[in-house]
């Protein structure tokens, strides 16, 4: 098999996101062959039926990322015990409109960090839910909850500074890339 590309959607917007540290650090523990790209989302216009019809540039420039990975990588915080509002619209825009979900098929996982001991689990189970309905099938093993107690426990350019956290993560990149291949087989 060749080049696996991964479309990275990170549901936080913040300069300083525990999230996108959490996705950058998976991608340094990734194989070689295995492609990350970060799916752009804070210049997205809210989703509106209305456009459906001439879809704006942004909305079009998402669906084609999309379509154009073989799998896809959800990195959530939790926002109210449920996902973040321009992650959501992401998924709107990008399944939209009807009969163009451009998610349709491809294998995913979800994962998330939190500063409270939970670590995005609430998120990740509605965002589950709502990944199913767009026919994308998520890992389900291992459960990526990351409690990000320590500031430091991933640096801004992905590095890990625990052992057992680094070890976990090895363990949860190996499973993805591998349940990957075999869903691409």
């Amino acid at each position: 098999m060749g080049k696996i590309k991964v479309a990275v959607f990170v549901g936080s917007l913040r300069k300083a996101s525990i999230n996108r540290r959490l996705a950058l650090a998976v991608e340094r523990l990734a194989p070689e062959g295995v492609e990350f790209e970060h799916i752009r989302i804070d210049n997205l216009p809210l989703y509106n039926q209305d456009f459906d019809g001439d879809y704006p540039a942004e909305c079009k420039r998402l669906k084609h990322q999309v379509e154009a990975a073989n799998a896809l990588l959800f990195v959530t915080p939790e926002y109210n015990r449920s996902v973040p509002g321009v992650l959501k619209n992401a998924l709107d825009i990008g399944s939209r409109p009807w009969g163009t979900n451009s998610f349709a098929g491809k294998p995913g996982a979800v994962i998330g960090a939190s500063i409270g001991a939970v670590g995005s689990a609430m998120a990740q189970q509605h965002l589950r839910n709502t990944l199913a309905y767009l026919d994308v099938s998520t890992l389900a093993q291992p459960e990526v909850f990351v409690h990000f107690k320590d500031d430091t426990l991933i640096d801004e350019k992905g590095h890990i500074s625990n052992d057992g956290t680094e070890k976990f993560l090895q363990d949860f990149v190996d499973r993805y890339v591998a349940w990957v291949r075999r869903h691409l087989a």
